[in-house]
């Protein structure tokens, strides 16, 4: 099952995208045995639309058009939580039902636009505060790489 993430916003070259890499780079070699690939990021740019509401509708056809065919997480604060292992008994779920794909979605300044969250497969919180994109970035990034170590048995989660 592909794993692709579609943000708005670029991330600038330093650390913060040397994280992100490092980790998606580690879950690209810890997924392949799962049947877990992909693990790419679009970036898109931030709309220029005169109004917040005008900029969340064009920034949602861009991100549904970066993703491919499959499941569709938002990040949101609004979301659900999940702890580590049920985010990855979750993606495990979708790969043995035999999804595609899963696309994340990582909004802009003025969030996603309501009917994108709405069509959702599932919206998933990090925390109830807001976070810059590139933060939200790295903990998926990371989270990701968790996963597939937590679905192959490897030691670097180490839950309760």
């Amino acid at each position: 099952m592909r794993i692709a993430i579609a943000a708005i916003g670029r991330m600038k070259n330093g650390p913060e995208r040397e994280l992100v890499a490092r980790y998606l780079e580690r879950a690209t070699g810890s997924g392949k045995p799962l049947a877990l690939t992909g693990f790419d990021v679009t970036e898109i740019n931030e709309s220029r639309a005169g109004s917040a509401a005008a900029r969340k509708a064009e920034e949602a056809r861009a991100l549904r058009a970066a993703l491919p065919e499959g499941i569709t997480v938002m990040l949101d604060e609004r979301g659900k939580g999940l702890n580590s292992e049920n985010f990855a008994a979750q993606l495990a779920r979708w790969r043995d039902d035999g999804r595609p794909a899963v696309g994340f979605v990582i909004g802009g300044a003025d969030g996603i636009d309501p009917d994108y969250v709405r069509s959702a497969d599932l919206t998933v919180s990090f925390s109830p505060m807001v976070w810059p994109h590139q933060l939200v970035r790295i903990m998926l990034a990371e989270q990701l790489y968790r996963a597939t170590t937590i679905l192959s048995g490897h030691p670097y989660h180490r839950g309760d």
